[in-house]
């Protein structure tokens, strides 16, 4: 079983996780959290969410459209956005769509081959959990994220770029 980090006022920490992955050809267990692959919730996602005795997350993966979520993203506690190869991006669109235009207040968790190496980029698109193949630990997750003090783009963390934080040159004076 994986070990999840999650952020924490910014803070990576290692937490608990009460959800289950399950594969399309398991039994979905009588109780408990799960997440689901994007097909079969859209075939058993509206009973499963209508029982109060569990919370149902969806994972996607990076070939299915987040926008076939925007209906049901206000039930759905947790978005796992799969990353089969660490070089393929495509989950760090899906973040960023989930967090900009849809306004996501969820978990977005990525999953699949997550490596210390991408946290920052990460952190930046929206994400706030994850499933890092290695053995790190929250304190060097925690040094990834934030290995650069300056940005020079806009992203779904609201940092300021660099340019921003320049200080003002007086005019004229030449």
């Amino acid at each position: 079983m994986p070990r999840l980090i999650k952020l924490d006022n910014g803070a990576a920490a290692f937490a608990d996780d009460s959800f289950v992955n399950l594969a399309d050809e398991d039994a979905i267990p009588e109780t408990g959290d799960v997440i689901l692959s994007l097909t079969r919730f859209q075939a058993e996602g509206d009973a499963l969410l209508s029982s109060n005795s569990r919370r149902v997350g969806v994972r996607i993966e990076p070939n299915e459209e987040i926008e076939a979520l925007a209906y049901d993203l206000p039930r759905i506690p947790v978005v796992a956005l799969a990353f089969p190869k660490y070089r393929d991006g495509r989950a760090y669109t899906s973040a960023r769509l989930l967090r900009e235009r849809f306004n996501y207040e969820g978990e977005v968790r990525a999953v699949g081959d997550v490596l210390q190496e991408q946290a920052g980029f990460m952190v930046r698109c929206g994400f706030d959990a994850f499933e890092p193949l290695d053995d790190v630990t929250p304190e060097v997750w925690n040094k990834a994220a934030n290995r650069f003090r300056h940005v020079y783009q806009r992203a779904a963390d609201d940092r300021p770029v660099a340019f921003e934080e320049r200080p003002v040159l007086q005019r004229g004076n030449g």
